[in-house]
């Protein structure tokens, strides 16, 4: 029903920025107007954990402590597209990155989604 792609990831020195993006297949009777959005992360030897989520009209966004005023997300829902950039990045931020999405209405900070993606690497070098 839904598919998702990351892309983006890499390789980059602390203080640097990224951009990722993640790109939703959609069955034709859907827009991505119909999903909240979120990322998270999963570093090694860690929990998965919750790093941004924006609802299905932008009109609200809401970050975790660790990310908030460096990590900015965003979406082009006639894209097909959500971003997240990420700026002033640090070793601590190297993690594999997912995307979700769901289309049942949830507070932003729940991390309960029904669609995921593989996610894409960040390597966050000091």
């Amino acid at each position: 029903q839904v598919q998702l792609v990351e892309s983006g990831g890499g390789l980059v020195q602390a203080g640097g920025s990224l951009r990722l993006s993640c790109v939703a297949s959609l069955a034709s009777d859907r827009t991505l107007s119909m999903y909240d959005m979120g990322w998270f992360r999963k570093a090694p030897g860690k929990e998965r954990e919750f790093v941004a989520a924006i609802n299905r009209l932008s009109r609200a966004t809401y970050y975790s402590d660790d990310v908030h005023m460096r990590f900015t997300i965003s979406r082009d829902n006639d894209k097909n597209t959500m971003y997240l950039e990420m700026n002033s990045l640090k070793p601590e931020d190297t993690a594999v990155y997912s995307c979700a999405a769901r289309t049942i209405i949830r507070p932003l900070a729940s991390v309960n989604y029904e669609h995921w993606g593989q996610g894409t690497q960040v390597t966050v070098s000091s």
